[in-house]
């Protein structure tokens, strides 16, 4: 049996779109891989729970990867050097399209829930 504190139905798949909340963060500042792990908890994607650090730094990885973000060593700062994230114009392009997207998925999604509604009170 499945145990329901575990069911997708609880927003658990959230994370998923660790990307474009990175992206978004990244958008407003260049910030260090810390800061952003710390920031991400704020988002109302992540409902407040701390995100996987190393996960954060592998998508990270990725996405510099792939030329959405760039990231430089800071030394200048007191303490150990950490690496400086910035968005690139290929990242600002790929958050319009996450923008876009989501939007699509927020119209989706409103007109399923008009359904899933309404099949629950014909059923009452």
């Amino acid at each position: 049996m499945i145990d329901i504190k575990k069911c997708p139905c609880m927003g658990i798949n959230l994370d998923k779109l660790i990307q474009p909340a990175i992206l978004t963060l990244l958008s407003a500042a260049e910030l260090h891989g810390y800061i952003i792990v710390q920031k991400l908890q704020e988002t109302c994607i992540l409902q407040g729970k701390r995100p996987d650090p190393s996960g954060v730094y592998r998508c990270l990885r990725l996405m510099e990867q792939r030329g959405l973000v760039t990231a430089v060593w800071n030394v200048s700062d007191p303490g150990p050097a950490r690496r400086l994230y910035t968005i690139t114009d290929i990242g600002l392009e790929c958050l319009r399209n996450w923008i876009h997207t989501l939007e699509n998925y927020h119209r989706s999604l409103g007109n399923f829930l008009v359904s899933a509604k309404n099949a629950i009170c014909s059923r009452d």
